[in-house]
């Protein structure tokens, strides 16, 4: 089973992809983290089910059928051939508050095309608690610093009755790390790949924040993947009986 120190080596990997590439916008980085995740979920729910993702296997994400529309699924679990459950996970490493509106709502619209089509929902959403914001031409702009605040919509989310509401996940983990303080200031985004990338093997370059408490209700689960995967693997299979 992974845990927690086995899902921050794989969070690890997916950032090496990252600053490897040096763009956000490669699938490179999701399939360290998406692989990790789903051959645990293949181990926790057995070989009576079929797990689909970038990174393992056929390396293929699995196209899901919902309410509205068809959408691909991050992380599909199957039994018998028919989709059972999905997850989805976003990993954010720059301009978060340039597109946080944008996250959520997509992940609303997309939980609540699946779910109001029977398949469990889940989501796993990944940010350094300090996130560099970068100017149109990638020159370096600031420091955002994530607090309480900056996650208050996920804090209202958890809130929520995910039997009352469909576009609430049946679960979701919010994952906020630290990443080590660089010490230099960077001019672009270049720089920042460069520096963290001659330093990805050190220990203590990622590891998970305190900087905030965690005050979620029960539909969020702050900082703990192992918890998160034996209570979605509960849900799913306690649905199918």
């Amino acid at each position: 089973m992974l845990t927690k120190e086995q899902f921050l080596d794989a969070v690890k990997d997916s950032f090496k992809a990252y600053l490897t590439v040096k763009t956000s916008r490669s699938t490179a980085k999701l399939k360290a983290i998406h692989g990790a995740i789903a051959r645990d979920l293949q181990e926790r729910f057995g070989a009576e089910y079929t797990v689909e993702s970038q990174g393992l296997d056929d390396d293929k994400e699995n196209c899901v059928e919902g309410r509205y529309y068809p959408k691909r699924v991050d992380i599909t679990i199957s039994r018998q051939g028919k989709p059972v459950a999905g997850y989805a996970v976003k990993f954010v490493m720059r301009n978060y508050s340039q597109n946080s509106n944008n996250y959520f709502e997509n992940m609303l619209g997309e939980t609540a095309n699946l779910r109001t089509n029977g398949i469990p929902y889940f989501q796993i959403f990944i940010i350094f608690d300090q996130v560099p914001y970068y100017r149109a031409d990638g020159s370096f702009c600031k420091w955002e610093t994530i607090t309480e605040h900056n996650l208050s919509k996920y804090v209202k989310l958890s809130t929520d009755d995910p039997g009352v509401f469909y576009h609430t996940p049946d679960k979701t983990l919010v994952v906020l790390l630290s990443l080590k303080e660089p010490g230099v200031a960077f001019n672009d985004s270049a720089e920042y790949a460069d520096y963290y990338l001659a330093r990805v093997a050190e220990n203590d370059l990622i590891t998970y924040s305190t900087k905030i408490e965690d005050v979620f209700g029960s539909s969020v689960i702050l900082n703990d993947y192992e918890n998160f995967a034996e209570r979605t693997v509960a849900i799913v299979n306690g649905r199918l009986k």
